[in-house]
């Protein structure tokens, strides 16, 4: 018996992988320390939890429209006119089963088999799966940590050929923290303007979680926002990972194909978390504030633990809430058992099982030189991981 060669186009997400990894040895009494999923150590909000069990008791329990409940999907457009000054209506959007889904979604919509899809590196681990699940061509375009982990224009506009058919990038940006200002938004914008069967996918899953100031999206420029597939959910700006709310802002068209394709799939993501998406979407955003500033004072003490160990070199993140670091200065050293640190992969899998630190390698990200260190954890656990990882690197020889 033999299954599906479809299985081979793509891997098993690496930060998934980590976790599991990470689990496993929990079960086995080892105190692991967890800085590698991306995910808030939050809870939902108050309001959002009491509007569910509303939603409960008034027997929000039936299949909803594939695209969302209206006044969900109008929650959303409310949203994207108030913090984003985006006008979009409600035919334009599509709610799904997380923000994972939107962005498969509008892929599954819109590559065929043989189009390129330009990524850049540093990016999310799915990214480049779903192209490939899809039948399309990943097109990875390294960047520099020199340029803050940034596409350039120029690098761009070096890569767009007549097989391009989508550009994905995310900003704030996971892993690297990188967010791009409104001015090199138009610079990219300028050079998409050349081109205009090239549709943009931008993930805006970490909007919130920003250190700079205000959220741009490419999709705030006239020229582009009938091509920009705009990416986003609840889970890291309200703490509602297991929600499993996404959603996406597009053109009608995609919108649309976008429906037909999730009909097949999943049909409606859940309702009652579709009823409290709306008070979230809608309401109080004081917890939200709140946890930001916290992230803030994580991302202060990690820069400042992570200058206390030799031979890292780390970008300074605008958003979300990793650090990237360039760990190559440790490949080809050795641990205390005599085993050869040979990359990324390796190096995490000893700070794993050395040091009872779970990181995520570079190499999931499309940069084999770097690992992904989280920071949505306490402070306390932060101080006690970086000192963990800080140790087993000085015994590497």
């Amino acid at each position: 018996m033999q299954l599906s060669s479809l299985l081979n186009r793509f891997n098993e997400p690496e930060t998934l992988k980590m976790a599991k990894l990470g689990r496993a040895l929990k079960a086995n009494g080892i105190d692991i320390t967890d800085l590698s999923l991306g995910e808030p150590d939050f809870d939902t909000p108050d309001h959002i939890k009491v509007a569910a069990k509303q939603a409960i008791d008034d027997n929000f329990s039936h299949y909803t429209p594939v695209p969302g409940y209206l006044e969900v999907r109008e929650a959303v457009c409310t949203k994207l006119q108030r913090d984003n000054n985006l006008q979009y209506t409600a035919d334009q959007i599509v709610v799904s089963t997380g923000a994972k889904q939107s962005i498969a979604n509008a892929i599954l919509a819109i590559v065929d088999h043989g189009d390129e899809v330009i990524i850049p590196t540093p990016f999310w681990v799915t990214y480049s799966e779903i192209v490939k699940l899809a039948g399309g061509t990943p097109v990875i375009v390294r960047t520099k940590i020199e340029n803050d982990y940034k596409i350039t224009p120029s690098e761009l506009e070096a890569n767009i050929t007549n097989k391009t058919k989508l550009f994905m990038f995310s900003s704030p940006c996971n892993p690297s923290g990188t967010v791009y200002d409104l001015n090199e938004l138009k610079e990219l914008a300028n050079i998409f303007e050349k081109h205009p069967n090239v549709f943009i996918l931008s993930d805006e899953i970490y909007e919130y979680i920003n250190f700079i100031g205000a959220h741009h999206s490419i999709a705030s420029f006239p020229s582009m926002k009938d091509r920009v597939i705009l990416i986003n959910g609840l889970s890291k700006g309200y703490a509602m990972t297991g929600w499993r709310v996404g959603y996406m802002a597009a053109p009608v068209l995609v919108a649309k194909a976008c429906e037909k394709i999730q009909g097949q799939f999943t049909s409606a993501t859940n309702s009652i978390a579709q009823r409290a998406a709306i008070v979230a979407l809608t309401g109080d955003m004081k917890p939200t504030a709140l946890m930001i500033e916290a992230f803030k004072q994580r991302k202060a003490k990690v820069m400042e633990l992570i200058k206390d160990i030799p031979n890292l070199k780390c970008n300074n993140p605008a958003g979300a809430f990793y650090i990237f670091p360039e760990v190559q200065s440790f490949f080809g050293k050795k641990t205390k058992t005599g085993e050869v640190i040979q990359n990324a992969d390796d190096l995490c899998m000893y700070l794993l099982n050395d040091a009872h630190v779970s990181t995520v390698t570079g190499s999931a990200f499309g940069e084999p030189n770097c690992i992904r260190i989280s920071f949505a954890n306490s402070i306390e656990n932060i101080e006690k991981g970086f000192k963990k990882i800080s140790n087993a690197l000085a015994e590497l020889s």
